[in-house]
């Protein structure tokens, strides 16, 4: 993206606190954006959000999606640019354990954003953020398109797919008419993986966790493939679809993109420690298969609309991306007193944004 078309512009973002919503949050403030992020707590120990030290340099309200008043007043009076929602309950295994609280913050959660909208007079450009487990999985070997069923057996899948509906309602019902000032896209990404993460019942998170203190990790599913991808793979999408939504707003109004690595470039996940490993060296792991609840074993996106239409790709290889997260959280365990974890992050979007 060669011309920052983010400067200065108000740009609110629904769970900023946590892992991709902190990434995020940092880029656009390396760009000179204002930063308006809400989210209802800090849910991981350490943070990612918390150790960039950024809290100051933004408008940060600690505010729960399902407080409807609370979202229409906050939206109202910032009168945002761009809206970016990630907030989310975004674990397969909580969802078994909180179906209620998942049903709750990713479906109504969005449904809440999206009624705060409808009164919205000013020219709005909205990414909301699914995932790719809002498809019916069939497990197809092709690679899912923005157009196959949605659906999902796990909580937190149909969740996101009963979220989904509940966008299409409202842009057909809500943000058709000729007036119309809310431009909206649906993001769907695959697994991402980057440094600050420390989401619970994660490979990479729980794997550094668990190495740093030269333990073995216990692998419940080795043979399982996903899409992969680094965190600045899909938040560079988000960002060049806003890019293309503040061109051409109808050309991409109620739109759905795909972001996921070239070719269905899955990998599984004994092929991740592999390669995290050829970095890594103190990386050990045992195969302890788990079949107490359901995740899907094959995932695949089909992302050609996104090159296609947005001219967007993966451009880390998967060495690369590997590479990137081994590189973070070594320095981070490696010098844990010491390193100044805004610079590492901040370093490594640079280093990203040179990649041609």
């Amino acid at each position: 993206m060669k011309k920052n078309i983010f400067k200065e512009k108000k740009i609110l973002i629904t769970g900023h606190t946590g892992f991709k919503g902190s990434w995020l949050t940092l880029w656009l403030l390396l760009k000179g954006a204002k930063i308006i992020g809400l989210s209802k707590n800090i849910n991981t120990r350490p943070s990612h959000f918390q150790l960039l030290n950024i809290k100051k340099k933004i408008k940060h309200y600690q505010v729960d999606l399902k407080n409807l008043s609370k979202i229409k007043k906050i939206i109202n009076n910032s009168r945002p640019d761009y809206i970016f929602h990630l907030a989310a309950q975004a674990l397969v295994k909580n969802s078994y354990d909180n179906p209620i609280e998942t049903w709750s913050s990713n479906s109504i959660g969005t449904i809440h954003l999206l009624e705060a909208l409808r009164k919205v007079k000013k020219k709005t450009f909205v990414i909301l953020i699914t995932s790719d487990k809002s498809y019916k999985n069939l497990e197809l070997d092709r690679g899912y398109k923005e157009d196959d069923l949605i659906g999902g057996k796990d909580p937190y899948s149909a969740s996101k797919a009963s979220a989904e509906l509940a966008i299409q309602s409202y842009i057909n019902s809500f943000f058709s008419h000729k007036n119309n000032k809310v431009f909206i896209s649906v993001a769907r990404a695959g697994n991402v993986i980057g440094g600050g993460d420390w989401s619970e019942n994660r490979l990479v998170p729980d794997c550094f966790k668990k190495w740093s203190k030269n333990r073995f990790v216990d692998i419940r599913n080795p043979n399982s493939t996903r899409p992969w991808q680094h965190v600045l793979e899909a938040l560079n999408g988000y960002l060049i679809l806003a890019k293309k939504m503040t061109i051409r707003p109808r050309n991409f109004h109620g739109e759905v993109f795909n972001f996921g690595p070239k070719n269905f470039d899955n990998n599984s996940v004994l092929k991740v420690l592999k390669k995290i490993k050829s970095f890594y060296p103190a990386a050990k792991w045992n195969i302890r298969k788990n079949k107490k609840f359901h995740e899907s074993n094959l995932l695949k996106l089909n992302s050609k609309k996104a090159k296609k239409k947005l001219n967007w790709e993966c451009k880390l290889s998967f060495s690369d991306n590997i590479r990137y997260v081994t590189e973070w959280y070594k320095s981070f365990y490696d010098r844990k007193q010491k390193i100044n974890v805004c610079k590492l992050s901040s370093e490594q979007i640079r280093q990203y944004e040179k990649i041609k």
